[in-house]
């Protein structure tokens, strides 16, 4: 029941994420709560530490999987013939073989706690893998109602419900690309401050976690642009010992994507004489073949595809140990794979005799909307041609357990209850040339987005999803 209480705490709980930058771009001049859970999601401890303790794993593996150019030639080769973006990346790829630039590894590595197998791997985040912040900011909320509004907390949060799991994203985060910013600016040792570049897509709506990483990174004395690529277009120009240069700006020593996995983030039809998206993606060619950091690069990019996805889950832990691993940790790796295959000429008529609810079929695109679920999946297998099936893969649908009382959510400062609340889990590392960026091992915090289990986009500004935030089971 939302009484009167309840909905005192949720404005309260709403002028406290506007004023802590927890927020979404609605406008040029305005902005709106990002939606939000008033309470945590509860995790068994265990689960979560043995989590937090092998996904570093991941980002060591994905590294050597991005170094090694002829596996990539390999795998995304037949992607590349029938998916057009594919094919342009590939390109990219072969321009940068042997390149200065220093790779830093930020990824968002995203699962969801199967009610019996425990986390399994939904995807790889190599590019634009953000809402770190955001999956900080959404803890300190949950923190500060549980102190500001014990009863109205108590009466919304799960009955099992221990101690909140925290959540140092910002400052991690920001660790890790300033240690990389300052490897860079070291190494020439020029004047004036380490600038961090921000790569953005124009009119974005997600700004403001982007900020809250900016806003980090200049307290650690560090000056940080944003450009799109198609600002950049142009302005970029190669110094001594192949010094990544910026008009107005200068050295550019560190460079992140918050763009570049769709099409669009290359589309420029006001510039004469090239192919639509040739010019900004070549831009994105000429940043690494500088000395700079770069995240994410081109061969990060695919390493963290769908394609190498489904490729290394269907691997041994003798085949993985090829990426650096130690059997062990491939073993670790291998058992936070969950199952997908290959789509072929015999997927339809094997997926025809298979409950559809068990499987979801998915694309290589990055982002909301790439996921086919359930009576829709049998006649797009049908729809396929020949060309586009190595662009596809079916992965087992996960099955969390919802939580186990109603939950209320705030979207545009309405509250309303769910009462089949699931969440996925993005668990960030940060590795630069593959060593772990901070401590434990590269770990940076973690993001939860929740929904509905009926609701299959669960994209926060994208989809039906909500910010939300973690707690420990409490056994006791």
């Amino acid at each position: 029941m939302i009484d009167s209480k309840t909905k005192a705490a949720t404005e309260d709980a709403i002028e406290w994420a506007i004023l802590q930058g927890l927020s979404l771009k609605t406008a040029p001049d305005s902005a709106s709560h990002a939606p939000l859970s008033f309470t945590p999601t509860a995790i068994d401890r265990k689960r979560f530490e043995d989590l937090k303790t092998s996904v570093p794993l991941l980002g060591k593996m994905i590294h050597r999987v991005s170094e090694d150019h002829a596996f990539l030639l390999n795998v995304i080769e037949p992607v590349a013939h029938g998916d057009p973006f594919f094919a342009a990346l590939l390109a990219m790829h072969r321009q940068l073989k042997e390149t200065p630039r220093l790779p830093l590894l930020i990824m968002r590595s995203d699962f969801m706690d199967d009610a019996k197998h425990g986390p399994k791997l939904i995807e790889f985040n190599g590019i634009a893998a953000g809402m770190g912040p955001f999956g900080q900011r959404i803890h300190e909320l949950h923190s500060y109602l549980k102190k500001q509004w014990p009863e109205r907390y108590a009466n919304w949060s799960h009955a099992d419900e221990g101690e909140l799991i925290g959540n140092p994203a910002i400052e991690r985060l920001a660790l890790g690309i300033a240690k990389a910013t300052l490897q860079i600016k070291r190494e020439f040792d020029d004047k004036g401050p380490a600038t961090f570049m921000m790569v953005v897509q124009s009119n974005e709506d997600n700004v403001f976690d982007q900020h809250l990483l900016e806003l980090a990174l200049q307290n650690k004395g560090i000056r940080t642009v944003r450009r799109t690529f198609r600002e950049l277009h142009g302005q970029l120009s190669g110094g001594l010992k192949n010094r990544l240069l910026l008009a107005d700006v200068g050295p550019i020593d560190c460079v992140y994507l918050r763009a570049g996995y769709d099409y669009c983030d290359y589309a420029a039809n006001d510039i004469i004489g090239q192919v639509c998206c040739e010019a900004l993606t070549q831009t994105r060619v000429f940043i690494e073949q500088h000395r700079v950091a770069v995240n994410a690069t081109v061969s990060q990019q695919l390493a963290t595809s769908k394609r190498v996805q489904m490729l290394v889950t269907g691997m041994t832990p003798v085949q993985l140990s090829r990426f650096g691993l130690t059997l062990d940790e491939a073993k670790a790796v291998k058992a936070l794979l969950g199952e997908m295959l290959a789509v072929d000429e015999n997927s339809a008529d094997w997926m025809s005799k298979q409950p559809s609810g068990d499987w979801v079929l998915k694309n290589q695109g990055e982002g909301g909307g790439h996921c086919i679920f359930d009576e829709k999946i049998l006649p797009t297998l049908q729809r396929l041609k020949p060309e586009e099936y190595q662009v596809w893969s079916l992965m087992r649908r996960l099955q969390p357990k919802p939580r186990s009382n109603p939950a209320l959510l705030v979207r545009k400062g309405e509250q309303s209850v769910i009462d089949d609340l699931i969440s996925e889990i993005g668990m960030f590392t940060v590795h630069i040339e593959g060593k772990p960026a901070t401590e434990e091992q590269g770990y940076a915090g973690y993001l939860i987005r929740s929904k509905s289990a009926t609701t299959t986009e669960g994209g926060v500004h994208s989809g039906m999803g909500v910010l939300d935030s973690l707690a420990y089971l409490d056994r006791n």
